[in-house]
């Protein structure tokens, strides 16, 4: 499959995904829900890798990466996501999400001494700024209803999302850890997904969270959405434009769905921004672009210095 095909199908997947969130809220648990998605999820890679005739055993010292991915990526991140959604608008979590782009700097920066450039500083500086007109009179609204003795879920929602997007920058940055011990995409994410559902299979055991199966179809029709195309089909499709086209082509899959997302949330949330949401919107999602165009600018430029003449000669 073409490389642009696949980047189409990860942005239209991931920026419906967000809304599909939604249809399993308020039956069963977030984590419990989280369990049967990556549960069914990780069961069909692990069948498809059987049908292939792949071995599925994989040894310790590429299993304990896989471990720490999944808790990154399929644990702590979608049960913050998930438990965000009850108290966010799902488009509110997907611009949320198109700030990895600057996080992902900023922990190569703490765990690499990898400099951040000038340039990636003032695009996060108007992301913030956009963030900032994005949740302004939300945030306002929740600090208000906590004076008053409210709850302010809106705060714990928006907390939620944040921890979300950093524990999936953490697990971005434990792929290429994962690929060096392995090149079976397929099966390193059905073993990731594993490990990430037992984790929070036994979280929610530990606290007592009731497990039960709902009758209502849209229940349903969301899991097995979210299982075979939000997580099978679209990161098999990402994993694999990060080894065809690289990270800094790959990530501006964040930079469409948000739209996407925004979208359905308008149709089917009835989501209706205030002229300033969308100028806090504009911002977010045009920094991002800007950051990920700079980036790639200066990737090709060096890529091109480095098989020059001049550079080989030295």
């Amino acid at each position: 499959m073409s490389s642009p095909l696949l980047f189409i199908i990860a942005c239209l997947i991931w920026g419906s995904t967000f809304w599909a969130i939604t249809l399993q809220l308020g039956d069963v648990a977030p984590a419990v829900s989280v369990v049967y998605r990556f549960g069914l999820a990780s069961a069909t890679l692990f069948a498809w890798c059987a049908l292939r005739g792949d071995t599925l055993r994989l040894p310790w010292r590429a299993q304990k990466w896989m471990l720490l991915q999944g808790l990154a990526s399929f644990a702590l991140s979608y049960v913050c996501t998930y438990s965000s959604e009850q108290y966010l608008v799902s488009a509110l979590v997907s611009v949320l999400f198109a700030l990895m782009v600057f996080w992902t700097p900023l922990l190569n920066r703490i765990a690499f001494g990898t400099p951040i450039t000038w340039s990636t500083c003032c695009a996060a500086f108007v992301a913030i700024c956009g963030i900032v007109l994005l949740f302004y009179q939300s945030i306002g609204a929740a600090l208000s209803d906590i004076m008053g003795g409210g709850n302010g879920h809106f705060l714990l929602g928006f907390v939620l999302a944040l921890v979300a997007t950093i524990s999936s920058t953490a697990g971005n940055a434990l792929v290429m850890k994962v690929r060096e011990q392995s090149g079976n995409v397929m099966l390193t994410m059905a073993w990731t997904m594993l490990w990430g559902t037992l984790m929070v299979a036994i979280w929610a055991g530990a606290t007592g969270q009731p497990w039960h199966l709902p009758a209502r179809p849209s229940y349903w029709m969301g899991l097995v959405y979210l299982a075979i195309f939000g997580s099978v089909i679209a990161f098999s499709a990402y994993f694999t434009l990060i080894a065809r086209i690289g990270t800094q082509k790959t990530v501006y899959i964040g930079v469409v769905t948000p739209v996407i997302s925004v979208l359905l949330s308008v149709q089917f949330e009835h989501y209706r921004p205030a002229p300033i949401e969308w100028v806090g919107m504009a911002l977010c999602l045009s920094s991002v672009a800007w950051a990920l165009t700079t980036g790639a600018r200066k990737t090709a430029a060096a890529a091109s210095l480095s098989t020059s003449p001049s550079a080989k000669a030295t």
